[in-house]
């Protein structure tokens, strides 16, 4: 299986890799559009600011949704997951990959800290093959400031902070996959995911 780590200059790729290694996945770390092209599965992380994310992207854009098209698999991580949908409100309105309908917005004014950072459970709404042997209310990891607004069809799994917003969401089609925390950072629940989406959604 050829995995690529899509490098925009702008994700914790190292942490992700050394993830990957730990559940027995090989993957390389490119921003070639050929390798990514060639690719039968594909990771996009990131940190930092949409609007910058998106700058940095843009040349990679096309091959990225040409792949997905072709039914490759595709997990966006916290930003990366971000960047699926159709725009963010972070910075001004700015425009995303558009592959999974939705708007990125920032967590409304509470008592609550923001960002939400830290460790908080799953409300699993769907059962997928990425959640295979994970268990509602399992915790996870999240550091963010904005949260993906999607239709209920789009949403896997919730996570309640303040508000239920999604944590992991998904196409119709099944293929693309976004995680709002970190599983590389999540302990063994996020390494079972890891290797779920290595295991299942591989060629």
């Amino acid at each position: 299986m050829k995995l690529i780590i899509i490098d925009y200059g702008l994700g914790n790729l190292r942490s992700i890799e050394k993830a990957l290694q730990y559940v027995g996945a090989e993957a390389e770390i490119s921003n070639d559009p050929s390798s990514i092209d060639r690719a039968d599965a594909l990771i996009l992380p990131g940190v930092g600011a949409f609007r910058d994310a998106m700058m940095h992207f843009s040349t990679l854009t096309r091959v990225v949704k040409d792949a997905v098209n072709e039914g490759k698999p595709l997990l966006g991580i916290c930003l990366g997951m971000q960047m699926l949908a159709s725009e963010s409100e972070e910075g001004g309105v700015h425009g995303g990959i558009d592959i999974i309908p939705g708007r990125v917005v920032r967590f409304p004014r509470s008592e609550l800290k923001v960002p939400h950072m830290g460790w908080n459970s799953l409300i699993i709404r769907k059962d997928i093959p990425l959640l295979k042997g994970i268990k509602d209310g399992s915790f996870v990891y999240f550091v963010h400031s904005y949260y993906v607004s999607t239709d209920e069809k789009n949403t896997v799994a919730l996570c309640d902070y303040g508000l239920d917003f999604p944590a992991v969401i998904t196409n119709v089609a099944g293929n693309v996959l976004g995680t709002q925390f970190h599983p590389e950072k999540s302990g063994s629940i996020g390494l079972k995911m890891l290797k779920n989406f290595v295991e299942s959604y591989g060629p």
